[in-house]
């Protein structure tokens, strides 16, 4: 096999990121050497590479879907949003500015595509198949002129398109259809057919909807499928909805103790790679929800504050809603605190930033002996080392830099009685240092709670990146998706009227 694919969606959170970890998975398993890439990604959960470059974490995640380390090329254009106006540029791996949304798509955009198409040129040289993913939708024909994610790369690159449905939402008919119709005569050609995501209930009672749907477009649905629990992994962003009071995905199994561990993690404004608090959720009898109120504080056994692209923001959101004053007057109680990357800054006692927010000298919560400086540099790096006796891995990414006054050390940040801070994202992915710290947890809080001894976060995400495999392999038509990726979009596909505006 030599080819590639673009999954497409009919909306922001179709499924596409999951849809093309399990396409990769399926491949994987059939023994095809096969990559992720994303010309365009936009979100504050990212990952660092071994080479010291950011990229999305669905991007790593696909690549471990792929049983291949991450690269750059994988996801050569970042934006994170630092608010509604503005975001951060990260070109292969590494910042190259600030820029407004409408100085982006008004020329920076289209100039980047040479760049998008010479990574995936290079990814295609070194890999049978390349499974791409796009972005929304690649029918938003507001934005069709300067697209290098969508259409444009599909354009680009020769690369057949599937287009998925969240039938979840109601209307993926109508979605589907009107997809197609929004787009050039160009564009259609390469439109090869649809998905089906979310899919409940019984299969038969769509297929009437399927057969219509194909009489309409001349295009054919190449699987449904089921709607699963627990496959959100590693998503773009978590502030495509509220998440106040909401539990993290993931199957919550009995505690092996006699007392369950509950976990709130301060929901605040540009919160970062909150899937930090993944490898707690998977822990047996650790609860984890997402808060914004001081009360909800009151029955944590754990409160974590967690990365965020506005630490200057993020400190003024826990003052005004009080979450502040319940953070400190938790600290003086002995009750335990995790602050990560932006939430650990945001716990020291002041900040001096000039670069991310501008808003000069801060004084922060005063909880841990720390004074940050935002530097223009990002610091992007993949750190080893020890923490409560245990082995720890990790990766950072942030512009502010910590002087750790006093303290115990932790990490590359420290400690004060049960208030901990550190810069380390995925540390607690290690397993023996999470039992550690859930047990340092456990008996701050006075709970009766134990960690299971060989819970593997590893193993789990092997298990999870496994079933969006199977979810391929059972309900899709692999044979057809197996052609369409080698062979390219069927020779002549109808045109849909009207057709992209002029």
């Amino acid at each position: 096999m030599k080819g590639g694919l673009l999954v497409a969606g009919t909306t922001s959170d179709a499924g596409k990121s999951v849809v093309t970890a399990g396409i990769c998975r399926w491949l994987v398993r059939q023994g095809v050497k096969v990559a992720p890439f994303k010309a365009q990604n936009m979100s504050l959960n990212s990952f660092v590479t071994r080479e010291g470059a950011e990229i999305g974490r669905a991007q790593a995640m696909q690549a471990q879907a792929c049983r291949i380390e991450p690269t750059a090329l994988m996801n050569p254009v970042l934006l994170k949003p630092g608010g509604d106006q503005s975001s951060q540029v990260v070109l292969l791996g590494r910042p190259v500015g600030e820029m407004s949304a409408r100085g982006y798509h008004g020329g920076r955009q289209q100039r980047l595509l040479g760049t998008v198409l010479d990574s995936l040129a290079e990814l295609r040289a070194a890999y049978d198949a390349v499974i791409c993913e796009g972005a929304g939708s690649p029918a938003e024909i507001n934005l069709r002129r300067t697209d290098i994610v969508n259409m444009g790369i599909a354009r680009g690159a020769r690369l057949p398109v599937v287009v998925v449905g969240d039938i979840d939402r109601g209307g993926v008919f109508a979605s589907f259809f009107g997809t197609v119709a929004l787009l050039s005569r160009e564009d259609q050609e390469l439109v090869a057919g649809f998905l089906v995501n979310k899919f409940r209930g019984d299969v038969s009672l769509l297929e009437p909807g399927l057969d219509m749907l194909h009489g309409l477009t001349g295009r054919r649905t190449y699987g449904v499928l089921p709607f699963r629990h627990g496959l959100g992994i590693d998503e773009e962003d978590g502030l495509r909805v509220s998440l106040r009071g909401a539990v993290r995905e993931s199957e919550v199994s009995a505690p092996v103790g006699e007392d369950v561990l509950r976990v709130a993690v301060c929901a605040v404004p540009l919160m970062s790679n909150f899937t930090d608090v993944d490898a707690l959720a998977a822990e047996p009898g650790v609860v984890v929800r997402f808060v914004d109120r001081p009360e909800e504080l009151a029955d944590a056994d754990l409160v974590v504050v967690p990365g965020t692209r506005g630490t200057v923001r993020a400190l003024t959101w826990l003052r005004e809603r009080g979450l502040a004053k319940a953070l400190v007057r938790r600290a003086a109680e002995g009750r335990p605190i995790l602050g990560v990357c932006g939430g650990f800054q945001l716990l020291g006692e002041h900040i001096e930033d000039d670069v991310e927010s501008r808003a000069g000298h801060v004084d922060g919560l005063g909880l841990l002996p720390v004074r940050v400086r935002f530097a223009r540099e990002k610091t992007l790096t993949r750190p080893t080392g020890e923490a409560l006796g245990e082995r720890v891995e990790g990766y950072e990414i942030h512009h502010g830099v910590a002087e750790v006054l006093a303290g115990e050390p932790f990490l590359d940040g420290c400690r004060v009685g049960q208030t901990w801070g550190t810069h380390w994202h995925g540390s607690l992915e290690s397993d023996a240092f999470r039992r550690a710290f859930l047990r340092e947890v456990a008996a701050a809080a006075g709970r009766r709670f134990v960690p299971a001894p060989r819970t593997s976060f590893a193993a789990l995400r092997e298990e999870q990146l496994d079933r969006l495999g199977d979810l391929i392999e059972q309900h899709a038509d692999t044979d057809a998706l197996w052609r369409l990726i080698e062979s390219g979009a069927p020779r002549g596909l109808p045109f849909i009227s009207p057709g992209a505006p002029a």
